[in-house]
C-alpha cells in the first residue's frame, strides 16, 4: 500500500507541474548567480552559551582524575589502583605491588595505613620516602601506577573498533589514566562507527548535560569543544536516524528514489545514483527544491546540467543539503509561483507525512472523494 501511495503522488506531481504547451523556462534562482552555494553550507551554529560552557570544560587544570601543580598533568591515585613500589637500599632493590585499599590507604614495609587517595605519584613517593627514612638510612623509593582502577568514564552508543575489516559497535567503561580529552577517550574505544551521529554527542556529568558537535571539533578545528573528561562522566554517541541525511531525485531519471546525502553529496553524484537522466529530460532546466517548511516558500534553484557536462561549468554542480529534491523535467516549466503551489502537496508528503495525512487526508479518502 505504501508503495502504491508513493507512486500515486509521483504521478500526481508530474501531472501538476507539466502543463502542456508551456515553453517559458522557470524563473527560479540560477545557481550560477549564487557563488556561495558552490561550497557546503554551514551547519546550524551551536548556541554561544553551550560553547562557553564547553570551552571552560576544555581548559580545566584539575578534576578528580588529575592535577597540574607543576605545569604538567599528574594522575591522582585512588582506591583499587595498583602501585608498583621499588625500594633501593645500597646496591640492592626490591619491587612489590601494593593495592590501594577502599579507604584510600596503603601499607608497605614498615609503614602502615598511609593515606594516598587524591595524591599524585610524586607526592606518595615523597611521603613514603619520609616515613621509610625513620627506619632505613637514605631510602630510595620509586613508584609507578601499574593498574588504573579508580577513575573511569562510561561510553555508550556508536563507538567501536576495526575488526575483520568492518566496524563493530562496542561501548563500555573506560578506565582513565590521567588527563583525558573527549577525543582521547573516543580513540581508546576505537573511534565512532559509520552509523554515528557525530553532530549530537551527549556528555552527561552529574545532573548536567552538554552537547558536543564532533563534526565541528574534528573537521573545523573547534578545539574548545574537546572537553576534558572527569571521573564518572558518560558519553553517548547516538545513532543516525534510520535514513540519515537524504536527498530525493525525481522526474526524468532512470531510477527515481531517496538517496543518502553521504552517497550523493552534489548534483552530479545524485544523478549518477539515479542512473542519469533519460532522453526526454530537459537538462538545462534542472531544478533543486531546498529548505521547504510548512507555510513557507522553498528556495527553488535552477541549474544547467548541459553546461556542467558539456561546457565544464562545474560551478553549477552545487553541493546538496539534507532534504533537497532534485527534479529533472520532461519539458520546460513555467511560472515559479505556480510551480511552488503545485508542488506543495508532494513536499508535504515527502518531508512531513504526518502533517500531510492530517491536512490532505489518506490516499483512500482522496481516491473515493466526490
Amino acid at each position: 500500500m505504501k508503495r502504491i501511495l508513493f507512486e500515486y503522488f509521483f504521478l500526481l506531481f508530474f501531472i501538476l507541474i507539466l502543463p502542456n504547451g508551456c515553453t517559458k523556462t522557470i524563473q527560479g534562482t540560477p545557481v550560477k548567480n549564487l557563488p556561495h552555494l558552490t561550497m557546503p553550507q554551514e551547519l546550524p551554529p551551536m548556541s554561544l552559551t553551550m560553547k562557553d560552557k564547553l570551552a571552560r570544560l576544555s581548559k580545566t587544570t584539575e578534576n578528580a582524575v588529575f592535577t597540574e601543580k607543576r605545569g604538567y598533568p599528574e594522575y591522582k591515585i585512588g582506591p583499587l589502583d595498583i602501585l608498583e613500589i621499588t625500594a633501593r637500599i645500597g646496591s640492592d632493590h626490591k619491587t612489590d605491588t601494593v593495592k590501594v585499599r577502599s579507604n584510600g590507604m596503603i601499607s608497605y614495609s614498615f609503614v602502615d595505613d598511609l593515606p594516598v587517595e587524591g595524591l599524585t605519584v610524586r607526592e606518595v613517593d615523597e611521603k613514603l620516602t619520609e616515613m621509610m627514612s625513620r627506619f632505613i638510612r637514605n631510602p630510595r623509593i620509586d613508584i609507578v601506577v601499574k593498574e588504573f582502577n579508580s577513575k573511569s568514564a562510561l561510553v555508550l552508543g556508536e563507538t567501536g573498533f576495526l575488526r575483520y575489516a568492518y566496524y563493530k559497535a562496542e561501548s563500555g567503561r573506560i578506565f582513565l589514566k590521567g588527563k583525558t580529552t573527549l577525543l582521547d577517550l573516543l580513540v581508546m574505544t576505537g573511534g565512532y562507527t559509520k552509523d554515528a551521529d557525530i553532530k549530537k554527542v551527549k556528555l552527561i556529568r552529574g545532573d548536567k548535560i552538554y552537547y558536543v558537535n564532533l563534526y565541528d571539533l574534528i573537521y573545523r578545528g573547534e578545539v574548545e569543544q574537546n572537553v576534558i573528561i572527569d571521573d564518572g562522566d558518560a558519553i553517548d554517541v547516538p545513532e543516525l536516524p534510520k535514513y540519515g541525511e537524504r536527498v530525493y531525485v525525481l522526474g526524468e531519471v532512470n531510477r527515481q528514489g531517496i538517496y543518502s546525502l553521504k552517497d550523493a553529496p552534489d548534483l552530479l553524484a545524485a544523478l549518477s545514483f539515479a542512473g542519469s537522466y533519460t532522453g526526454t529530460a530537459v537538462e538545462e532546466n534542472t531544478i533543486i527544491i531546498r529548505g521547504y517548511q510548512p507555510g513557507k516558500e522553498p528556495l527553488i534553484l535552477t541549474a544547467d546540467l548541459n553546461a556542467v557536462l558539456k561546457k565544464g561549468d562545474i560551478g553549477q554542480n552545487i553541493p546538496l543539503m539534507d532534504g533537497d529534491i532534485v527534479y529533472m523535467p520532461r519539458s520546460r516549466v513555467g511560472d515559479i509561483n505556480e510551480f511552488i503551489i503545485n508542488t506543495v502537496p508532494l513536499l508535504e508528503y515527502l518531508l512531513y507525512p504526518g502533517r500531510y495525512r492530517d491536512y490532505y487526508g489518506s490516499y483512500e479518502q482522496l481516491r473515493f472523494k466526490d
